[in-house]
């Protein structure tokens, strides 16, 4: 298989429009670190963001940061570090579930809606992306959003474009808002509560005043051997010494919580972004399940009846990380049908070739929006050229 890094947009436009002209399927690139994310590649080539480096804009007054796709993450982070400020919704390393290389790149970020623990407190990566520049199947540059946040009507191409996974174009450069650095954040664990309660608890948190940045459960044997409930505070000295007290009375009925601050606090989350508890072994499927909080336990007890899983809890419960045997179908019949029952959708994140090309790795869609998942892709990429089945046969 050829690939292709191009140095500038027009390059890049040069060599889509080739492609398209004889229906050359090509793969997007960026640091290689989830290359395992997704079907399995139908391509013929590839097509790199690597050669497309550089922060472009940053205004820290307007806290506004933008950047050519392929520019390392950590050197934004660096940037914005540098100047007190971050990115405000903790992108995920997935490099630890992989067992990749490489480094991970600001368009990747854009392109798969990464988006980690703050989550529940900042939103999604693509709330906070304000600005892309891509190039559509026709091999045509195009630019939507600017600098700053905006009512639109009609199609929001930033917003379409955020979790797309490369299937409409290869973005080119994407703008992001920040938010200033936080000067101290904590975690309150509390110990030995079981799934039922620890959502509970985090409930009681999220539905507090007091404005939690995190909220996890690690069950029993997922990096400990005592179950921990996880509740980040994050801001000024002086206003978390506060909210922790206050957290406490509030949740004095789950017990009397310990309190991390500094590096400890940090790897523990850390590890939750990255799903690390779960890592291992590499040869285990691993899904990524969004529900009501409130559903949580139940969906994964019904799955947890039938096969053997190991879990943990983000997003307050929303969002569960499970691993499971990746024999058969890797379980994709126990937990659609949990799915299902309790409400929500499951992607496959991980598993061997076969079962990724065997088994829909994103949530099933129901032919109305099946057709205009397909009339959307069909629009901006006419020849189909684009990640090719990636997200779902056929499109």
């Amino acid at each position: 298989m050829g690939g292709t890094e191009p140095g500038t947009e027009a390059e890049a436009c040069e060599r889509v429009r080739a492609a398209a002209g004889r229906a050359e399927r090509l793969r997007i690139v960026g640091g290689g670190t989830k290359a395992g994310f997704g079907r399995p590649p139908q391509d013929e080539a590839s097509l790199s963001a690597r050669g497309l480096t550089g922060v472009t804009l940053y205004e820290p007054a307007e806290m506004v940061i933008g950047a050519r796709a392929g520019t390392p993450l950590a050197e934004v982070e660096a940037l914005l570090a540098s100047r007190g400020q971050m990115l405000t919704f903790e992108p995920m390393d997935y490099r630890g579930l992989f067992g990749t290389q490489g480094e991970p790149t600001i368009g990747a970020v854009a392109a798969i809606n990464n988006s980690g623990p703050r989550r529940i407190n900042a939103g999604a990566a693509r709330d906070s992306l304000i600005g892309v520049r891509f190039v559509n199947g026709k091999g045509e540059a195009i630019k939507s959003g600017g600098r700053v946040m905006k009512n639109v009507t009609g199609l929001d191409l930033v917003k379409l474009m955020a979790g797309a996974h490369g299937t409409l174009g290869l973005l080119t450069e994407v703008t992001f808002k920040v938010l200033p650095a936080n000067e101290r954040v904590a975690t309150l664990v509390f110990a030995g509560l079981d799934d039922a309660r620890a959502i509970g608890a985090l409930a009681a948190a999220l539905g507090s005043p007091f404005e939690p940045t995190g909220a996890a459960h690690l069950p029993a044997g997922t990096g400990a051997a005592e179950a921990r409930t996880l509740i980040r505070i994050e801001g000024f000295s002086d206003s978390i010494t506060y909210r922790l007290e206050e957290l406490r009375r509030l949740l004095k009925r789950f017990g009397a919580p310990d309190t991390l601050d500094g590096e400890a606090g940090a790897a523990l989350w850390h590890a939750v972004r990255d799903a690390s508890p779960l890592a291992e072994p590499r040869t285990d499927a691993l899904w990524r399940i969004s529900t009501a909080p409130s559903h949580g336990p139940a969906l994964v007890a019904a799955i947890a009846a039938g096969r053997a899983a190991r879990w943990f809890y983000d997003w307050g419960g929303g969002l569960i990380w499970l691993a499971t045997s990746a024999e058969g179908d890797a379980g994709a019949g126990a937990i659609r049908a949990a799915v299902r029952a309790q409400g929500g959708h499951a992607t496959l994140v991980r598993a061997p070739d076969a079962v990724r090309a065997a088994v829909p790795v994103f949530e099933p869609l129901a032919e109305p929006l099946m057709r205009v998942t397909a009339g959307i892709k069909a629009a901006h990429d006419p020849a189909g050229i684009f990640n090719a089945g990636r997200m779902y046969a056929g499109v």
